[in-house]
């Protein structure tokens, strides 16, 4: 009889999609996630390792290996509570955390020959998505203490701030400037990767850790830090970097050219492809150049594509290697029929006699030696010039914060492109005031904010225990 223990899957399941030919017809979900088998036979591949890297990878110190064993038991019940006790916006990071370059990045069985890192933001998704269809357990929560913190912003890095400090027992208001929460998470991210029913869910689940969210509340407009600070022990600056960037060339005020900022918060917050229904219109181009080659670029493609673009272009000045958009989104992108001219850059956007957008200048690239950021330094290349028609463009070179919080506080360091100065813990120079996420680092992804949210809510409970 052979006693052998059974060798685990290689290969982890590969998650069910919407087809192409449908899905760039529609905004549903194009990832469906794992059913309750799958993720089951994925959970059952875990090496259940002995020193786990993968807790070490996640910026919120998820015990991964204990909700990926539960599921494999098929304690969903219990999975889910692990995961809400260290991360409250689970089903949200499920779905656009880059596990691969994380979590799933230090896998043991990833580095094996031939081998897949075990799925861990799938399975994460699965069991965040059986708990809000089952009913969201709330933790008991101890007494409160009596303190009061104020948070500015409902994103990723102020959601998790809040709730952590719900958690400790304190009193905590969230002022957010838009008409819903979840910041980039609701403007930014396309309803194709994140519906806002989900994100609806988990802001529902910090609202009833006791945690007040004011909308349509501009600090820096209605209130200063300052203000906040009379009223509340301490102060955290979660506002992100929601300026968008420009070329500085010639026709980028033309109509039909717009920041993906804007074109992602129409489409996204305010449902412009729902145009009349929704209020909020925008332009449908035939032929549309998106400006870049990260996620927000190909969100801003795909949405395009969606709302009726014959052909949808990505112009990047660097190589596919370089691309800073997760592999999964480039090929959801091309699966989708977007098209990439690649080492191309623009020099000026062509209008007509009316001032609107009739295509792009461009010229054609060589990468050279490495840049400060590490990646190869692209340089154009000389009488290589051409035109791409287009009748919409769409500039996504990044973002940075918007100055209207720092502005209006006195004492308050920022360094060079308007970022606020802040530790390790996220104290900032003004005592009792608090930064963490893309306000502090400058633009970056979805759960690296969060895990500065966590780490400053740590910091502030010390701080206002003492005071």
């Amino acid at each position: 009889m052979n006693t052998e223990p059974e060798a685990k899957p290689k290969k982890r399941p590969e998650m069910a999609k919407q087809p192409p030919s449908a899905r760039r017809s529609n905004f549903n979900e194009v990832a469906l996630g794992y059913d309750r088998e799958e993720a089951v036979a994925e959970a059952k591949r875990c090496l259940d390792c002995k020193k786990p890297l993968c807790i070490d990878g996640c910026p919120v110190g998820v015990n991964i290996p204990l909700f990926v064993r539960q599921i494999a038991e098929e304690d969903f019940d219990a999975a889910a509570r692990t995961l809400k006790s260290t991360n409250s916006l689970p089903a949200i990071c499920g779905r656009v955390c880059p596990q691969e370059t994380q979590c799933e990045a230090v896998c043991v069985l990833g580095k094996k020959k031939d081998g897949d890192p075990i799925a861990i933001g799938g399975l994460e998704r699965f069991v965040a998505d059986y708990e809000i269809a089952k009913g969201t357990t709330i933790p008991d929560l101890p007494e409160p203490t009596g303190r009061r913190v104020a948070v500015v912003g409902a994103g990723p890095a102020g959601l998790t701030a809040a709730a952590e400090l719900a958690k400790m027992g304190h009193a905590v208001t969230i002022f957010e400037s838009l008409h819903s929460a979840g910041g980039v998470l609701v403007y930014g991210i396309p309803e194709f990767r994140l519906p806002k029913s989900i994100v609806a869910a988990e802001v529902d689940f910090i609202r009833k850790l006791g945690v007040d969210i004011c909308l349509n509340s501009v600090i820096g407009k209605i209130d200063t830090v300052d203000e906040l600070l009379g009223e509340y022990d301490a102060v955290f600056l979660g506002t992100g970097a929601g300026l968008p960037s420009f070329l500085r060339i010639d026709g980028e005020n033309l109509n039909g050219v717009y920041s993906a900022n804007e074109f992602l918060t129409r489409v996204n917050l305010m449902k412009a492809y729902l145009f009349p229904e929704f209020d909020t219109p925008i332009k449908k181009g035939s032929r549309t150049i998106v400006v870049g080659g990260g996620n927000v670029a190909m969100d801003a493609a795909r949405c395009a594509l969606r709302l009726g673009a014959g052909n949808v272009t990505i112009v990047y000045r660097r190589g596919e290697d370089e691309l800073p958009a997760r592999a999964e989104e480039v090929v959801n992108a091309k699966e989708e029929g977007i098209i990439f001219r690649l080492l191309t850059n623009p020099i000026r956007i062509l209008g007509d006699e009316n001032n609107w957008v009739t295509g792009i200048e461009c010229i054609n690239m060589e990468l050279c030696e490495p840049d400060e950021s590490g990646r190869c330094r692209p340089e154009p290349v000389p009488e290589t010039e051409h035109t791409i028609p287009a009748d919409l463009v769409i500039i996504a070179i990044g973002t940075s914060p918007n100055p209207l919080v720092t502005i209006a506080t006195p004492g308050l360091e920022t360094a060079r492109y308007g970022t606020i100065v802040a530790d390790e813990a996220g104290a900032t120079s003004k005592p009792g005031v608090f930064a963490g996420g893309d306000i502090v680092t400058g633009s970056a992804t979805v759960i690296s904010a969060m895990g500065a949210g966590k780490v400053a809510s740590r910091a502030i409970d010390e701080y206002i225990r003492r005071i």
